[in-house]
C-alpha cells in the first residue's frame, strides 16, 4: 500500500499498552519503533546509552538531529513514543509534519492510573512470565488522580486541536484493541506496510487482569472520589471531549462569601487559602475546590455578584519558593527525579540526598543560581524538560485563566492584606480577616541569600513578567 508517511510517533502515556503495541510493531519487518526517544531522563529505554548512534547529551543538546536519525537511518519506517511529559521541542515538529504518522493509543485512566500505582508499588514495570508475577494493591488518591485526569486531558486535546487545525488525521488506537491481530495488521497499512501478522507477540503479559475492585486497596474511597468527578469526560473518545481550561479544578470557592481565588502555583496559596476560609469562619477543607467546568458555572449563577481574583508574587521570590519547595528537599512535594536529572545533567550542586548541617547559606545561594540558569533555558524551551506550573511565567498562566474564568482583580502579594480587605468588602464582608502570616519554606529565607546576581539571574529568565506586570528589583 502506498505511504507518504516517512516516520511515525506513537502518542500514549505511562500504562497504556504502549510497550505491548511497540513490540507488535516491531514484529513487522517495515517498521521500528525506538521506545521513549525523548524521554528526559533517559533516551530510548533506560539502561540505553543511545538510538540510531545518537547519544542523551546530543539529543538534549539538538533534538532534531535524533528525530533525522531515526527518519532516515532506521530499519524500515521509524518511529518512538512519546507522552505527554516528553521533551515538549519535538512536539511542533512532530505535529506540523504532514509525513509523520500519528498514532494515538489510549486507555481508560482509571486503569492506567491504578496500573501504574501497582507498578510503583511492586516495582515491576513490565512482565514477561507469570512466575515473576508480583502482586500488589493500588492506594487511590483523588489529588492526585485529579491531577493525572487532568494532565491526560489536556495533552489529549492538544492533539485533537492541533491535528483539526493542520487538516491531519490520526489512528487511534484503545487498550483493548492491542489484543487484535487485525487491528495491529490495519495500524501497518495505515503505515504504508504490506506486511500482515500471523499473530501477536505474547511475551508481554498482562501483569494485573483482575477487577479494579480487588486492584484497590480503598476501592470506596475510590468511587467516592470519582462520583465527583464528571464521568463523561473519563470515557469520552478524545474527539468529543469537551474543550477545557487547564487549571479549573484548581480554583477554589470560598464556603459563602461570593469570592473565587485562581491560584498561581508557587505564590502566597497557603496564606489566600486560609484568609479564604476565614471570610466565613470555616476551615480550608470547606472550601469548595477540584471543581470541574459545570460546577464552577452553576456556582457562578448561584452567586450573582461574585468576585474572582489571583496573587502575583515577584518572580525571584517565586522561583525561590518553588525551588524550595520541589528541588532541594527529597522529602513530600520533591520532583525526585527531576531533581536527579538537575544534579547529574544540569550539574545543580546538590547533595544526592536531603540536605544536612553541611548545607550551609552559601551552598543554598549558589544551588538556587544554578536553578535559576536552568529556568531561563527551560522557559525559553531549549531544556528536555516541561515547564512546569510550579515556574512558568505568570504572564502565561494568568493568559491560561482566560479560557474560562478571567480574574476581576490582579493583587500583588506587596498589597495583599489592603487589597484583600476591599475586596471582601465589594462583596458585602465588612470586617475580613487579617491575611496569616508566610511560613518559611526552604532551609533559608530569601533575604539570607539574596543578592544582584541572583536578580539579574531572575530577570534574565523572567523577561515576560518583568515587562508585562512592571516588577522592579526584589529589593
Amino acid at each position: 500500500m502506498p505511504s507518504s508517511f516517512k516516520s511515525f510517533v506513537v502518542f500514549a502515556e505511562m500504562r497504556t499498552g504502549s510497550n505491548f503495541l511497540e513490540t507488535n510493531l516491531n514484529a513487522f519487518k517495515g517498521i521500528s519503533c525506538h521506545g521513549e526517544a525523548f524521554n528526559p531522563h533517559f533516551i530510548g529505554y533506560p539502561k540505553a546509552a543511545d538510538i540510531l548512534g545518537v547519544d542523551q547529551e546530543t539529543r538534549d543538546t539538538n533534538p532534531d538531529v535524533l528525530l533525522a536519525a531515526i527518519r532516515t537511518k532506521s530499519d524500515g519506517l521509524g518511529g518512538f513514543r512519546y507522552f505527554h511529559d516528553h521533551d515538549p521541542r519535538v512536539l511542533d515538529t512532530l505535529l506540523n509534519d504532514d509525513t509523520c504518522a500519528k498514532i494515538i493509543l489510549t486507555r481508560n485512566p482509571v486503569e492506567s492510573y491504578v496500573s501504574w500505582k501497582i507498578a510503583q508499588a511492586t516495582g515491576q514495570w513490565k512482565l514477561t512470565d507469570m512466575k515473576a508475577h508480583k502482586a500488589g494493591q493500588a492506594l487511590f488518591d483523588e489529588d492526585e488522580f485529579a491531577a493525572h485526569l487532568e494532565a491526560l486531558q489536556e495533552f489529549q486535546l492538544l492533539l485533537l486541536n492541533r491535528l483539526q487545525v493542520l487538516g491531519q488525521t490520526a489512528f487511534y488506537v484503545a487498550y483493548e484493541d492491542l489484543q487484535s491481530v487485525e487491528v495491529m495488521n490495519g495500524l501497518a497499512r495505515f503505515l504504508g506496510v504490506d506486511e500482515a501478522l500471523e499473530g501477536l507477540d505474547k511475551s508481554l503479559k498482562k501483569q494485573n487482569p483482575e477487577p479494579i475492585s480487588t486492584k484497590v486497596s480503598n476501592y470506596d474511597d475510590m468511587l467516592s472520589a470519582l462520583a465527583r468527578l464528571d464521568r463523561f469526560d473519563l470515557t469520552r473518545t478524545p474527539n468529543f471531549e469537551p474543550r477545557r481550561g487547564p487549571v479549573v479544578p484548581s480554583y477554589v470557592a470560598a464556603a459563602e462569601a461570593p469570592l473565587l481565588y485562581l491560584p498561581l502555583r508557587s505564590g502566597p496559596e497557603p496564606q489566600v487559602l486560609d484568609w479564604l476560609a476565614a471570610v466565613d469562619g470555616v476551615k480550608r477543607n470547606q472550601l469548595h475546590n477540584k471543581m470541574s467546568q459545570k460546577d464552577l458555572r452553576q456556582w457562578k449563577r448561584r452567586n450573582v455578584g461574585h468576585r474572582s481574583f489571583t496573587v502575583l508574587r515577584h518572580p525571584v521570590d517565586r522561583a525561590h519558593d518553588a525551588f524550595c519547595r520541589h528541588i532541594v528537599t527529597t522529602g513530600k512535594g520533591s520532583y525526585t527525579q527531576l531533581r536527579g536529572n538537575l544534579i547529574r545533567r544540569y550539574k545543580l550542586p546538590l547533595p544526592e540526598g536531603e540536605p544536612d548541617a553541611s548545607y550551609d547559606a552559601d551552598a543554598h545561594r549558589a544551588a538556587f543560581k544554578a536553578f535559576l540558569v536552568f529556568l531561563k533555558g527551560n522557559l525559553n524551551g531549549q531544556t528536555a524538560i516541561r515547564v512546569d506550573q510550579a515556574w512558568c511565567t505568570q504572564a502565561q498562566a494568568v493568559q491560561g485563566f482566560g479560557e474560562f474564568a478571567l480574574p476581576d482583580r490582579i493583587i500583588r502579594e506587596a498589597d495583599l492584606e489592603n487589597d484583600l480587605a476591599e475586596l471582601a468588602a465589594s462583596v458585602g464582608v465588612t470586617a475580613a480577616p487579617a491575611v496569616p502570616k508566610r511560613l518559611q519554606t526552604g532551609p533559608f529565607d530569601l533575604p539570607e541569600i539574596y543578592d544582584a546576581e541572583i536578580e539579574k539571574l531572575a530577570s534574565d529568565a523572567y523577561q515576560r513578567d518583568y515587562m508585562i506586570f512592571g516588577f522592579d528589583s526584589w529589593q
